[in-house]
């Protein structure tokens, strides 16, 4: 009896396991792949041309996770953790949705025609690590919530159409190591990012800033690259920044500049 007794609280539990995987775990796995499978169509619903079909196959003749473009995890099964649509013509903008893409780690959409603001959105992309954005006509601010991505470590935007002021809260972003965004349409004056220890690459030529280059980017140990040639800077360069050994390409140049006294 003993025994029958025992085989029956088995059965029970199992059965109740079951019940648990299919009505409890399942909903929740399909939730996810819902979830970032719905995001990636409201993308392409956001693309007014796709000259060369990039998105031809964004649809539900097969899973989202082999759309071209997309990469999704090996650890985390179905969720999306790159989206790669570099140089493909399309023209359009940036849906909102991006930001339900919660396992983005990077996002390269170089050499198209997106326009528009980039969404406040993508600020809630916490594991997101790169964004190469650049030669595109993206408008309107740099999302100031762009740093709430603390994995932030390349951030490029050369030659769009972005306005409004470098906000000194870019100096949280303590993992970036490239910063690009020449050829935009600034204002104000460089903000103090000399925290950014980790920085190689700072591009902020020809965007229109204005005022003197702040003494403490000449923290920044590790630049390779300076350019910030094109701009209305005036006042002395800082005597720091010719002290940087690593600096390959240092480019400041401005019609109000003026050389530091060397002693």
């Amino acid at each position: 009896m003993a025994k029958n007794t025992f085989f029956s609280c088995t059965t029970i539990i199992f059965c109740f396991l079951v019940f648990l995987f299919y009505f409890v775990i399942t909903p929740a796995t399909c939730a996810n792949d819902g979830t970032d499978r719905v995001a990636l169509l409201a993308l392409k619903a956001a693309i007014d041309d796709d000259p060369f079909g990039a998105l031809r196959y964004w649809n539900e003749t097969m899973h989202f996770c082999r759309w071209q473009g997309v990469v999704c995890s090996r650890r985390h099964r179905d969720r999306v953790v790159s989206i790669n649509l570099r140089s493909e013509g399309l023209v359009g903008s940036l849906s909102p949705h991006v930001g339900n893409l919660s396992f983005l780690r990077s996002i390269v959409l170089q050499n198209n025609s997106f326009r528009g603001q980039i969404p406040q959105e993508i600020g809630r992309l916490r594991r997101l690590e790169y964004i190469e954005s650049s030669n595109n006509s993206f408008g309107g601010e740099i999302p100031r919530n762009l740093t709430q991505c603390r994995n932030l470590y390349y951030l490029n935007l050369i030659g769009n159409e972005l306005t409004g002021t470098l906000f000194p809260e870019l100096g949280s972003l303590s993992k970036l190591e490239a910063l690009g965004l020449s050829r935009n349409r600034l204002s104000g004056t460089i903000p103090s990012i000399g925290n950014l220890t980790l920085l190689n690459r700072l591009s902020l030529g020809d965007c229109g800033l204005e005022g003197q280059i702040p003494g403490s980017l000449a923290q920044l140990q590790s630049l390779i690259l300076l350019q910030l040639a094109g701009n209305r800077l005036t006042g002395r360069i800082p005597s720091g920044l010719f002290n940087i050994s690593t600096i390959f390409i240092f480019a400041v140049r401005s019609i109000d500049l003026k050389e530091p006294f060397l002693m």
